[in-house]
Formats: structure tokens, sequence, C-alpha cells
């Protein structure tokens, strides 16, 4: 197993995949990953500084340190949400695209079969599963969800960098196996908080 690293994880998740056929199933995932693509690619990170997971319905992106998440944070907010709107415009009903994704940051070793082992990418992956992020997406209009874990939080939204609005992040506090998961939603908080999770009351500003 390699030495841990520490890197940028980035995760995206389709809604009701499994609710689908098998030609939907093939064409949403191709536009998972075009998606992917073009918001890595407007955050400027070379295809060289990425590593892929496929997890059928999912995907994991490990991202070098050295790529700015000020930028990818940024193309978040701005073009997957566009890309989605592009794809959906044109697609049936059926085979409408809506996206959950979590931004990371954390150690994360790769094993002698090629896996990915840390306990940062573990928690990314309950945030990004967690009934929170689930029911946010299903109560709003748009397409995409996004949550971050508190260290992009600490690290980036709170410096309220250009384009990068920290008032609309919301806090909220998820339970684990191995104890509450602290963690920022972006967009308006459920309007019922599901039983894994609830909001947490913002910090005082000072």
């Amino acid at each position: 197993m390699t030495h841990p690293v520490n890197r940028t994880i980035l995760l995206f998740d389709i809604e009701r995949y499994s609710d689908r056929d098998d030609v939907e199933q093939a064409y949403l995932r191709r536009m998972l990953y075009d998606i992917a693509d073009r918001t890595l690619a407007a955050a400027g990170v070379e295809e060289t500084k990425r590593l892929r997971a496929d997890r059928g319905d999912s995907v994991m992106e490990l991202i070098d340190a050295d790529a700015s998440p000020i930028a990818l944070l940024r193309s978040l907010l701005t073009e997957a949400p566009a890309q989605l709107r592009t794809v959906n415009r044109m697609a049936s009903s059926s085979a409408q695209i809506r996206l959950r994704s979590v931004l990371a940051t954390g150690f994360v070793a790769i094993d002698g079969q090629g896996g990915w082992v840390g306990s940062d990418l573990n928690h990314a992956c309950r945030l990004l599963d967690a009934k929170l992020l689930r029911a946010a997406l299903r109560e709003r209009t748009d397409d995409f969800a996004l949550c971050v874990s508190e260290s992009i939080h600490q690290g980036i939204v709170r410096h309220g960098h250009p384009g990068i609005a920290p008032e609309e992040f919301h806090p909220v506090t998820l339970e684990s196996k191995n104890g509450p998961l602290g963690a920022w939603l972006h967009g308006p908080l459920p309007k019922t908080a599901p039983p894994d999770a609830a909001p947490t009351a913002d910090p005082a500003p000072g």
C-alpha cells in the first residue's frame, strides 16, 4: 500500500439511478462522466492531476493537492449546475439527471489492488450517502445538491473568495457509526430533517 497522500476528494452520485432501465442507466453514466469532466476542466484540473474510481451510479475523484480547491469549489457552484441544465433541457423526462456531490480533503492511500483507503474518504462517502443530502436534493427545483467537509469550509468557504458566498452554506451534523460528523450544506436546508442529521446553529461572528 502506498503512503497516504493529502488530496482533494470529489464525489458525485446520480439520484434514483436504480429506478431506470438499462438503456437509461447507460445514458446517465455517460452524462455523469461528461459533467464531471467539464466541471474539472473548468476548474483547470488537468487529467494528470486526478484519479477516478467508477461506482456505477457514482464517481469518485482524487485530485492532487496542488490543483486549486478554490477553483474547483467555484466550478461546482457554477459549471456543474449549468451543465446539468444544458443536459436536462434536451433529455426526456425519464432521462433527467440530478446529482448529489461532496467536496472534501484528506489523506488517502492506494492499496495493492488499486483500491482507495482512508478515513477521510470514508467520511466523504458517508456525507454523499446521508439522508440529509438526499432530502435536500429531493426538495429542490434545481438538479444539484452540494455538501462540503469541515476542512473545506474552514480552509476555503468561510474566507469568502470571489464566487463563493459563505452565507449560502449551512452547518449540519450527521450521525455515523464513528460518532457525529460535521459538514456544510450549500443552499437551503431540507424542511424536514431526516433522522441521521440535524441542522447546527450558525457559528457566531467574530
